[in-house]
């Protein structure tokens, strides 16, 4: 009984202990000016994961856990020699349409002489008929010819056009297997770092299945929740400050993106007005892309920190929320 008295006592102590300790770093901390509102959150990123659109073994992984990737950077390749034996044999189907149709155009430009010819025998057997050298069975039977030599060049020229239609119909095929074979070869869509590596070489994959896994680091953000007070009052593009809780003395510069609709979570009965403002809602605030760009190599998600906001359109900032940024390291 006393050993527990003694452990009851000891653990008040130390709640009182801790309390008074937050008590004491809430108590130092300056008011901050009308107009500015503080709130907490944890740094995030846009997550992009590269997966395939075919199934097939993975042949080799080029990245690493923590690696940086630039915008179609080649990531991983699956096995395609199957494709590839049918990009040949479509390859070779549309050199056999090329001939085909180069065989038909000189069947045309044929076909368009022995008209020709035609054309000069019926007008010559007409002057010829005209004046009585000629006998009318000869003038027929030039303009037979000559309907004949249209005829062939006619179907000619339609021999012409199948070919041409067989060569883009090959082109197609050859076009659709070369851009499936381009999706055995897996890339990064943006420029980031990689998450996750969540398949080995040798294993073989489902259509859809991921790969890796990317944090596009020129989209990070953070997620906050704020009272319906200053939910109404902030504006899209609203300044704002963010001080990360492992580097209290940068502070980075900010805007809001976005401001949720409706409210998070709320009390099940609203009906006074102090039940009203634990209304919740959820904020963005993104940082700038040029300056995730500059220092990227610092740059890291499920940071802990508190974010200002700029609830008043021209906000006065205290010099301690002035922005303050590490030197960006040359290259």
């Amino acid at each position: 009984m006393a050993r527990r008295t003694l452990f009851l006592a000891f653990l008040l102590v130390a709640v009182a202990a801790a309390g008074g300790a937050s008590f004491w770093r809430f108590a130092r901390e300056e008011p901050l000016p009308e107009g500015i509102w503080r709130t907490h959150g944890r740094s995030e990123a846009r997550r992009i994961d590269v997966a395939t659109r075919f199934g097939g073994r993975l042949v080799e992984v080029l990245v690493r856990e923590g690696d940086r990737v630039e915008a179609g950077q080649v990531v991983a390749r699956i096995e395609a020699s199957e494709v590839e034996a049918r990009l040949r044999e479509a390859e070779a189907a549309l050199h056999q349409a090329e001939q085909v149709l180069r065989e038909a155009q000189a069947l045309e430009r044929q076909r368009e002489s022995e008209l020709a010819f035609a054309i000069h025998e019926l007008e010559r057997a007409q002057s010829l008929g005209e004046r009585g050298f000629t006998p009318s069975q000869v003038v027929d039977l030039r303009r037979t010819q000559k309907a004949t030599a249209e005829a062939a060049l006619a179907a000619a020229r339609a021999g012409v056009q199948r070919a041409e239609a067989a060569i883009a119909a090959a082109q197609a095929t050859v076009a659709r297997i070369r851009s499936d074979l381009a999706e055995y070869t897996l890339r990064a869509p943006r420029a980031g770092r990689v998450q996750y590596r969540l398949a080995e070489p040798g294993e073989v994959l489902a259509p859809g299945a991921r790969v890796v896994s990317l944090l596009d680091l020129e989209d990070v953000y953070m997620v906050v929740f704020v009272p319906t007070a200053v939910a109404g009052r902030l504006r899209y593009g609203a300044e704002a400050r963010i001080v990360f809780d492992a580097a209290p003395r940068w502070v980075v510069p900010a805007q809001v993106s976005f401001v949720a609709a409706e409210a998070q979570f709320t009390p099940r009965y609203v009906e006074t007005e102090a039940e009203r403002e634990k209304l919740m809602f959820r904020v963005q605030v993104r940082i700038p892309p040029e300056l995730l760009r500059a220092h990227a190599d610092v740059v890291k998600t499920g940071v802990p920190g508190t974010v200002y906001l700029a609830v008043d359109p021209d906000p006065v900032w205290p010099e301690r929320l002035a922005v303050r940024l590490p030197d960006v390291p040359r290259s």
